[in-house]
Parts: C-alpha cells; sequence; structure tokens
C-alpha cells in the first residue's frame, strides 16, 4: 500500500459548545473549558434563495464547516475536489418521510424526496460554490470519520491534488432516536493537500493500528466523541490545536484503527 500523508491547510467545526475552529481551538488546547451548549446551524447565504428555502440540517452544517476550511486556506472552492462521510445522513428528512408513508395522505414532497439520496449535501455543496470538481459521498456507520479521511488521503496520494473532507451527523427524531440517539448536530471539515504550503496548519501520516482509540480526558468532551460518529474525529483536533508533534490513534472499524502522526507546521 503506497505511504498515505497530506498536509492540512483549513480545518472547519461545529458542534455543541464550537461554534468555529478558532473557539474550539481554544478549548481543544486547554485554554478554555469547554461549555455544553446546543449546536446552531447558520443559514445558508451561499445558496440562491430558492435552494435556501429547501435545505435541512445536514446541508447547513456542511457548508458552513466546508466554507471554513477552504476560507482559512484561502483556497477557492470551486476547484477542490470532496468527500463527504455520514453515519446515516438526514435523519430529520428521513424521519418526516416515514411519517408521510405512515399516514393516510402518502403524498411525498419532491423536496423531500430529492433531498433524501446520501449524496444531497455534495449536490448543495456544489450549488453553493460551483464546484464542478469530483465529490463522493460515503457512509460506514460509526466508523464513517475514518473512512472518510481514508478516503481523502487516497485521493491526494494519487490524483496529488487538494480535497476537503466533510465528515457531518445530525441527531433523529423520535421514535428513531430511541434506537440512534446522536444527541446533536456535529461537522468537522480538513482541507487536505499532497504539498506543504504556507496555509499548512500540520502534516498527518497515515499507518494501521491494533491499539486502542485515543480518549478525551474531559469526561464531557469524551462523552461527545463517543456520541456523535463524526466527534471520532475529536482526538485528531485536539493535536491540531497543541501544534506539537504527535501520534493520535482514532476509531475505525473494530479490530482496525488509525494511526496518524501529527507535525505541526507552524
Amino acid at each position: 500500500m503506497r505511504a498515505l500523508s497530506a498536509w492540512i491547510e483549513g480545518v472547519g467545526i461545529l458542534g455543541p459548545g464550537f461554534p468555529d475552529w478558532p473557539a474550539a481551538a481554544r478549548v481543544l488546547s486547554g485554554g478554555a473549558p469547554w461549555e455544553a451548549a446546543a449546536t446552531v446551524l447558520p443559514p445558508p447565504a451561499c445558496l440562491p434563495s430558492a435552494e435556501r428555502r429547501r435545505t435541512g440540517p445536514v446541508v447547513r452544517l456542511t457548508l458552513a464547516v466546508g466554507l471554513e476550511a477552504v476560507r482559512s486556506a484561502a483556497v477557492d472552492p470551486a476547484k477542490v475536489p470532496a468527500v463527504f462521510a455520514s453515519s446515516g445522513g438526514d435523519g430529520q428528512n428521513c424521519h418526516e418521510i416515514c411519517e408521510t408513508l405512515a399516514s393516510a395522505a402518502r403524498e411525498l414532497s419532491p423536496t423531500r424526496f430529492h433531498n433524501s439520496v446520501h449524496n444531497a449535501p455534495a449536490g448543495y455543496w456544489g450549488i453553493a460554490t460551483g464546484c464542478t470538481a469530483a465529490a463522493n459521498s460515503l457512509c460506514a456507520y460509526d466508523a464513517s470519520f475514518g473512512a472518510g479521511l481514508i478516503e481523502a488521503l487516497c485521493q491526494v496520494a494519487i490524483e496529488r491534488t487538494r480535497v476537503l473532507l466533510i465528515a457531518y451527523d445530525t441527531s433523529y427524531p423520535q421514535p428513531m432516536h430511541t434506537v440512534r440517539p446522536i444527541p446533536d448536530a456535529f461537522g468537522v471539515a480538513l482541507l487536505l493537500a499532497p504539498m506543504a504550503s504556507d496555509a499548512a496548519l500540520a502534516r498527518l501520516e497515515f499507518a494501521w493500528s491494533e491499539a486502542a482509540a485515543d480518549r478525551m480526558a474531559d469526561q464531557a468532551l469524551e462523552h461527545l466523541r463517543t456520541a456523535i460518529p463524526a466527534a471520532r474525529s475529536l482526538p485528531l483536533l485536539a493535536q491540531l490545536a497543541r501544534a506539537r508533534p504527535t501520534g493520535v490513534v482514532i476509531d475505525y472499524l473494530d479490530g482496525k484503527r488509525i494511526a496518524l502522526e501529527v507535525a505541526a507546521c507552524h
């Protein structure tokens, strides 16, 4: 297997108590306490009004974190391939479709239908940014962040181009929430590049591991890490925030984890 490595040029995050990357970096580096607060999803001002009215939580979440990552690196999003990774897609829309189909009036809204596909956020991303580069959408249940990271690293290595990884999850309404109790929305975006640049924050080098995944020292953040699949990224984000050379192990599949060597550039 070809060695997988990449430089991180930009980070975006939005989740409980994490309104953006600068605020999250202060918390994850130990410079500020984490204060629990519900995720606030901003309206997608980058979309035309007709599309904006049709968007749900997943689209607002993915646009927010993806744009933060590319803007922080001063990179044009219209030219960057993307990988979207989610453990289950749009839970709210799934709930609404199931509720309609279980009712006497079973006419399904066309908007509900076209938002039901797993790659809907990728489509809205293309509309919002004008991006015509390839966009992949994948799902690996609780291992989705790891799967998305591997896919993005492979594209960087093979295509020698920047790739934007966007991993995201949102909560399910009842009754599905009982069996899939994701408590809130959480999204993270990493802009990966094949070569170092002035924007580079850190270098990642990938390896397989059977070691246990790193845990968050703060118990509230550890609960967040395990409760939302996209938040499996928190140990990596913490090392990026600390900006010092280190290794980190993140969750993937049972019996197999992802080990990353993180070398800060600044």
